[in-house]
């Protein structure tokens, strides 16, 4: 365990590169303000140092929201993302890091091992669609580059209806949007015609490894 003085790296701090990022960001890019003991716990539980653009994220934000809070990127927790990565990641899974999600229950996460040795640090999307973890061929600073200026409307090309920025404004950084019939479904495949209900995300985060099991998706 390295000490929080350690993990805080004034002199070379990954902060100075996301900052630029988000400068140049072509999707709107909401900060939410960091609380300094939730931020020092959460580095600290972390384990990275704050030259990483992950270590900065943990520890200058309490998250950040883009696209009116469609992709939530998970930090040391907020009032309106009451959730940090670390505490949020406990008893899911060791073989990855879970960074991100979105609205309608895609969820983001960091390779550590659970997908394969040789891709290792890059970025899988578990996608609602089909229940299978997709890869990005991202890292991590790939991944939040796409989310400040990438194509959000191609990647989300099926996934949003055509009020969905107006839904998702209300929702908070602990809900998401349940969609019946399931997206992974033919019935489903309309994402216009499906009924749509607020639950806290992690309820779909819980429902759709379940399915993975019934289905038998590895």
């Amino acid at each position: 365990m390295r000490s929080l003085p350690e993990l805080i790296n004034e002199q070379d701090p990954g902060w100075t590169l996301v900052s630029k990022w988000i400068a140049e960001a072509k999707n709107p890019v909401q900060i939410l303000p960091k609380t300094a003991s939730r931020a020092d716990s959460a580095l600290l539980a972390a384990q990275v140092t704050m030259r990483s653009p992950l270590g900065a994220i943990i520890y200058e934000t309490g998250g950040v929201l883009i696209d009116n809070g469609w992709l939530r990127i998970l930090g040391s927790g907020s009032p309106s993302l009451n959730r940090d990565i670390m505490g949020w990641n406990t008893g899911k899974n060791d073989g990855f890091l879970l960074v991100a999600d979105d609205a309608v229950g895609g969820f983001f996460a960091i390779n550590a091992g659970a997908f394969g040795s040789e891709s290792i640090g890059k970025v899988f999307y578990l996608s609602p669609d089909n229940l299978e973890w997709e890869p990005t061929d991202k890292s991590y600073s790939d991944f939040l580059i796409f989310c400040f200026s990438g194509n959000l409307e191609k990647f989300y090309l099926d996934a949003r209806w055509k009020d969905w920025a107006k839904d998702v404004r209300q929702l908070s950084g602990m809900q998401g949007i349940a969609c019946y019939p399931y997206l992974f479904t033919k019935e489903g495949g309309d994402i216009d015609k499906v009924t749509r209900k607020t639950v806290p995300i992690a309820e779909l985060w819980t429902f759709q490894n379940q399915m993975r099991q019934q289905l038998n998706i590895h």
